[in-house]
């Protein structure tokens, strides 16, 4: 049973600043050098006041720290060192992300066919699934939407258990939770931690952060783990807290709840709330704690004097040596799904797909808006016939139809960030990667994408009365549905870079503009600058392409009307050429093919910003961090040297008694 503890000794996690080259504020500590373990079949809450470090020591546990952090001291597990996120930790985060259109038991269960090995049934799936609802209890809403912010769902305390039985389904040895009963009531918190015993109960490491639970949930935990400012103020069982705490000086009242107790020994808030109460003349009480006249900030350093010289602290030194690896074993086992990359893809594209059917927002109130553009285009320019005054409105026709399609597709932006957010989470756990989600999110999205075009391009078509023919109709929707399908990732790459709706409606809508100002909506073609607007923006703005594309799908083979009677008629060819100057060097299908190559190049773009945006960043901090500590590591080499140079220098002179005091050797 030891080996299968986990294990840190002298965890210590430094923060470096920025901004000076003082050594002594050159970094933050956040934790500082933390030693204990954690047993199999227990539950160990981490308590302590904001801000204490209770995030940050489950993030070190997990090997979730960014990488501008400096880590010091061993994590121990299965009597091996740990240097990655191994798949036998689970993590729990106090924010939690699903698709409010799902039903607990599907997000369940797409979630169990993403990680569970490929090997296993339908019905081992299916099994696994009813068994973790049923650990969580959560029969009585398995099959209710898990809800969202416009779709009523199930209670909060139930979103607590269905984040945790997302990740026992692989049955890891230690979980990590993060504020597990964060905004919940007494019950509801209650009925977790019972949930999270149970779990444990199964041989399992559970290790929770917790602010300040009731008396009645207090009691559900093994031991604890009490920190203040990143420093340990106790480690042990729970039940042998209060005694610490009496020892120490510092009993808990008959009536108080002891987790309330601690908190109010080891938070130094109370403080400065004591002294900003005391000046504004609201409060009589001269002390933080107790009315005994004893500042928080005493207390917690008696606490802590008290536990390093506690027989607690000697049994957790002793208790991890005897954990110790015997050789240099370490585990270095990324997080990774058991399943197959295929069942992966297949498996986001269905729940894509059905969060799509069952939103009313992502796509089927857009499409309500489709076609009533489309109707009110085709009441605009309706039987548009082939005279002379036609020629100039079937262009226009043209920008009104690409113009309004590619403006609203901004309104999808929304369901984009969150569909985005969602994936950044399931790909730190190892869900899948960013080929999948990228090739699934756009299989998904083309049925609707499909419906759109089609009914909109036949509303168009036959009111407007295009060019007739089979052909050209089945053109014109294939061409606004590659259209649409570009203008779709374009707006994904902007969510995946601007992740606020607010900004990202704007800047999305920018995007799109900028895209739309060489596509001969506002100068034909010929007239554009060289530089910078014909080339290379022409070739790389979309609009041009479908443009062009429904220009000569449109008047190819077409005869106008003459400007003046008499004259002969003007074809198709001359339009185009002469005044909206399209380029007949090339026929239509060379520009949907165009259109085509832009839709791959986006979304290889797009995999692209997923994989590569916030390592930049990452390893930019880490890079800084390093220089930062370099640099103080040198003014503090250059303070020593002047340091010995000034004693060398006023050791031979001669020295009195009165000197002497005052001499910098001896004051050193």
């Amino acid at each position: 049973m030891g080996g299968m503890a986990m294990v840190w000794e002298d965890l210590t996690v430094k923060l470096p600043t920025f901004g000076t080259q003082n050594n002594t504020q050159n970094k933050k500590l956040l934790l500082n050098g933390l030693t204990g373990f954690a047993q199999p079949g227990k539950i160990m809450a981490i308590m302590g006041p904001s801000g204490c470090g209770k995030t940050t020591f489950l993030d070190s546990l997990a090997g979730r720290l960014p990488p501008n952090v400096i880590v010091t001291g061993s994590i121990v597990m299965h009597g091996k060192k740990r240097s990655l996120y191994s798949r036998e930790v689970s993590y729990v985060a106090q924010e939690e992300l699903f698709l409010g259109t799902l039903s607990v038991r599907e997000t369940l269960t797409y979630s169990a066919n993403m990680r569970l090995p490929s090997t296993m049934t339908k019905e081992e799936i299916n099994k696994v699934v009813g068994d973790t609802i049923m650990k969580m209890g959560l029969e009585e809403c398995a099959d209710n939407k898990i809800g969202n912010w416009h779709l009523r769902g199930i209670s909060n305390g139930e979103k607590k258990r269905v984040s945790i039985g997302l990740e026992i389904l692989t049955q890891p040895h230690v979980l990590l939770l993060d504020e597990p009963t964060s905004g919940l009531d007494s019950a509801s918190a209650f009925y977790v931690v019972q949930a999270l015993s149970n779990i444990a109960c199964n041989g399992k490491i559970i290790i929770c952060s917790i602010h300040q639970p009731s008396s009645e949930t207090f009691n559900l935990f093994d031991d604890i783990l009490l920190l203040s400012s990143g420093e340990t103020v106790y480690f042990g069982e729970a039940k042998m807290a209060l005694k610490f705490f009496a020892d120490a000086g510092f009993p808990c009242p008959t009536r108080r709840n002891p987790s309330d107790h601690f908190l109010m020994c080891i938070n130094l808030d109370f403080d400065l709330i004591t002294e900003a109460l005391a000046r504004s003349h609201l409060s009589q009480v001269s002390s933080s704690n107790f009315a005994m006249g004893i500042r928080t900030v005493e207390i917690r350093e008696t606490l802590i004097k008290s536990y390093k010289s506690s027989e607690l602290m000697i049994n957790a030194r002793r208790r991890v040596q005897m954990l110790q690896p015997n050789e240099e074993q370490v585990i270095m086992s990324k997080v990774r799904s058991s399943t197959t990359w295929r069942k992966q893809m297949w498996t986001v594209t269905q729940k894509s797909f059905l969060n799509m059917c069952r939103d009313i927002g992502y796509y089927w109130l857009r499409i309500i808006f489709y076609i009533l553009v489309s109707i009110t285009i085709g009441t605009l320019f309706l039987h548009i016939g082939t005279d002379s005054n036609s020629i100039l409105a079937r262009g226009k026709c043209v920008s009104f139809i690409y113009g309004f399609m590619i403006c609203l597709s901004c309104g999808g932006l929304p369901f984009f960030i969150e569909e985005l957010k969602l994936f950044c989470v399931e790909r730190s756990k190892g869900y899948y990667g960013e080929a999948a989600f990228v090739l699934a999110n756009m299989i998904s999205s083309f049925p609707f994408l499909l419906v759109i075009s089609l009914f909109c391009g036949i509303i168009i078509y036959l009111m407007v009365q295009f060019h007739p023919g089979a052909t050209n109709l089945a053109f014109f929707c294939i061409n606004l549905f590659c259209c649409l399908s570009v203008v779709e990732s374009c707006i994904m790459i902007v969510a995946s870079l601007v992740p606020n709706v607010l900004m990202g409606i704007g800047t999305g809508t920018g995007v799109i503009i900028f895209m739309m100002m060489p596509s001969q909506i506002f100068r034909p073609l010929p007239d554009l600058p060289k530089i910078f607007w014909r080339y290379p923006m022409s070739y790389l703005s979309f609009a041009t392409w479908a443009m062009q594309g429904q220009y000569k799908n449109d008047m190819l083979g077409l005869e106008f009307d003459a400007l003046l009677p008499g004259d002969p008629k003007v074809s198709g060819e001359q339009v185009l050429t002469l005044v909206f100057g399209v380029p007949l060097n090339h026929g239509k299908w060379w520009d949907l093919t165009a259109l085509v190559t832009l839709l791959l190049a986006h979304r290889l773009v797009l995999f692209l910003v997923l994989r590569y945006n916030k390592r930049p960043k990452s390893t930019m901090l880490w890079f800084y961090a390093k220089k930062r500590m370099h640099l103080a590591k040198r003014c503090v080499l250059s303070n020593n040297k002047r340091s010995n140079s000034f004693r060398n220098k006023e050791a031979p002179h001669p020295l009195s008694s009165q000197e002497g005091l005052m001499s910098p050797n001896l004051a050193i």
